[in-house]
C-alpha cells in the first residue's frame, strides 16, 4: 500500500514539484529566450535577411556614376621605313593613364523599379523571418513540454515499477503461506516485467526529447518548471482568430510582398524597350604612344551625351516580360494558397485546442476514479474477494490514465501555442518575453545609402 501510494501520489504531483522553489529551475519563458537568442536556424534566417538588405544599395547603384580609371605601360620597338629608303628607329617606353565617368540619366525607369523590387523583397524577408521565428518559438515550446511530460512520465513509471515489485514480494510470500497458487506469482512477474519494459521506453523517450530541446534551445536541460498556456493572449473566438491569421499572420504578409516583387518586376522588364540616355566624360595623358614618330605625347578631355533605342534584340525582352506576367499570376494564385492554409491551420489549432480542454478534464477525472478503483480492489483482494490479476489490472488502468492525463496537459499547452502562432501572434513582443526583440531595420538602415566599404556592420 505504501509502494501504491507513492506512485499516485508522485504521477499526481509531478509537475507541481518541477515548479517548486528548492533548486533553481528553467521556466518555458527562459527557455524561450534562449531558443530565441541562439537558435542555429533563426541565426541563419537572419543573416539571409541581412543579404537581402544589400539589394537595395546594390538597385541604388543605377543612380550613381561610374568611375574607372585605367592605366597602361609597356616597351616598344618601332622601326618606320621613310621615302628614299630613310630608316628611322626608336625604342619607346608607352605609357597611358585615364579617368573615365559615366553617369545614367535615363534607362526606361529599370533602376526605379529595381530599387522598389529590392525594397519589396526586404519586406518579404522580413516576414519570412517573423515565420522562422513563430516556428523556432513553437519548436522550443514543443521541445520544453516533451521533456517535462517525459521525465514526469519517468517517474511515474519508476514508482509504477516499485509497486510491482511490492506486489510481486507480497505474491511470493502468499504462495509459501500456501494462500495464493504459481499462477498468482507468475501474473506479477509478468506484470513487473512489462512496467519494467514501459520504465525503459519511457526513459529512451526522455533522453531523445532531451536532445531535441539542446538542439533547439542550446543547452540540455535539467530542471524544468511546470509549463502554463497562453490563452489570455489568444483571440476570443475562432473568427476573430482566422481575421487576424489573414491580417497578420506572416506567410500571408509575405506572400502578399511577393505579389507586389512579381508586379514591379515586369516594370523592369518593359524597362529594356524603352531608350537610354547616358552621358560620359574622361581625359587621359598618354606618352610615346605614336608608332609614327611624330608626336611624343596626348592630352585629351571629353564630354559625350549618349542616346540608344533598342529595336530589336531577337526578343529576349518580349520573352522576359511575358515570363514575369506570368510569374506575377503565379504569385497571385500563391497568395490565395497561402490565404486558406492560414485559414485551415487557424480552424485545426482552434480546434485542437478545445480539444485539448475536453482531454484534460477528462484525464484527470479518469485518474480520480483509476485511483479510488485501485483503493477499492486493493481492500477487496486482502478480504479475499479478488485476485491477485484483478489488482494489477487496477494499476495497469491506474498508470495508463495517468500516462493520458501526462500527454493531455502537454497537448493543453502545445496547443495554445500553436493557435497563437497559426494566428500570427507568437513572438517576443506578445510573450513579453525578457530579451530584446531583433529589429531587421536597424541594419536595413545602416546599409542603404552606403556608397562604398567592405566590411559589414558587425565589423566581418
Amino acid at each position: 500500500m505504501r509502494a501504491l501510494l507513492s506512485g499516485i501520489c508522485l504521477g499526481a504531483l509531478t509537475w507541481a514539484l518541477l515548479a517548486s522553489p528548492g533548486a533553481r529551475a528553467e521556466s518555458l519563458p527562459e527557455a524561450l529566450v534562449k531558443a530565441y537568442q541562439s537558435n542555429p536556424a533563426l541565426n541563419a534566417e537572419r543573416a539571409r535577411q541581412r543579404a537581402t538588405d544589400e539589394n537595395v544599395p546594390q538597385a541604388l547603384a543605377g543612380y550613381r556614376p561610374q568611375i574607372i580609371a585605367g592605366l597602361s605601360v609597356g616597351l616598344q620597338a618601332v622601326r618606320d621605313q621613310l621615302p628614299g629608303n630613310v630608316i628611322q628607329s626608336a625604342t619607346l617606353k608607352p605609357w597611358q593613364i585615364g579617368l573615365t565617368v559615366t553617369q545614367t540619366l535615363f534607362n526606361g525607369f529599370k533602376t526605379a523599379n529595381s530599387v522598389r523590387v529590392a525594397e519589396l523583397q526586404v519586406q518579404s524577408g522580413r516576414e519570412a523571418l517573423r515565420n522562422v521565428g513563430q516556428g523556432v518559438l513553437l519548436d522550443a515550446v514543443t521541445a520544453y513540454t516533451n521533456v517535462l511530460a517525459n521525465q514526469t512520465l519517468v517517474e511515474a513509471q519508476r514508482a509504477n515499477v516499485a509497486f510491482l515489485k511490492e506486489t510481486q514480494a507480497i505474491t511470493e510470500r502468499r504462495l509459501n503461506a500456501g494462500d495464493v497458487t504459481p499462477t498468482d506469482t507468475a501474473q506479477a512477474e509478468a506484470r513487473l516485467n512489462r512496467g519494467r519494459a514501459d520504465l525503459n521506453a519511457a526513459e529512451v523517450n526522455l533522453a531523445i526529447s532531451q536532445a531535441t530541446y539542446a538542439q533547439v534551445v542550446g543547452n540540455s536541460p535539467s530542471q524544468l518548471r511546470a509549463a502554463e498556456t497562453v490563452d489570455r493572449l489568444l483571440p476570443r473566438s475562432r473568427e476573430d482568430a482566422i481575421a487576424l491569421a489573414l491580417r497578420e499572420h506572416p506567410a500571408v504578409q509575405a506572400a502578399s510582398y511577393d505579389v507586389d516583387v512579381a508586379s514591379t518586376t515586369i516594370r523592369v522588364a518593359e524597362g529594356s524597350l524603352l531608350p537610354n540616355v547616358s552621358v560620359q566624360g574622361s581625359v587621359s595623358r598618354s606618352r610615346d604612344t605614336d608608332t609614327t614618330l611624330g608626336s611624343f605625347g596626348t592630352d585629351q578631355a571629353s564630354v559625350i551625351g549618349q542616346v540608344t533605342q533598342p529595336i530589336y534584340d531577337g526578343g529576349t525582352a518580349a520573352s522576359q516580360t511575358r515570363q514575369a506576367k506570368e510569374v506575377a499570376a503565379q504569385s497571385r494564385l500563391v497568395l490565395d494558397q497561402v490565404r486558406n492554409q492560414a485559414k485551415t491551420a487557424v480552424v485545426s489549432a482552434w480546434v485542437a485546442n478545445e480539444g485539448a480542454k475536453i482531454a484534460v478534464s477528462a484525464s484527470e477525472s479518469e485518474v480520480k476514479a483509476a485511483e479510488i478503483a485501485l483503493a477499492g480492489v486493493q481492500k477487496e483482494a486482502a478480504g479475499g474477494q479478488r485476485t491477485t490479476v484483478d489488482v494489477l489490472n487496477a494499476q495497469q488502468d491506474l498508470i495508463s490514465a495517468r500516462a493520458r492525463l501526462i500527454g493531455a496537459q502537454r497537448d493543453r499547452v502545445i496547443a495554445s501555442y500553436t493557435l497563437l502562432s497559426a494566428s500570427g501572434r507568437l513572438d517576443v513582443k506578445t510573450l513579453n518575453l525578457k530579451t530584446p526583440d531583433y529589429l531587421p531595420e536597424v541594419h536595413y538602415h545602416q546599409v542603404r545609402d552606403a556608397w562604398h566599404g567592405l566590411r559589414t556592420p558587425s565589423g566581418q
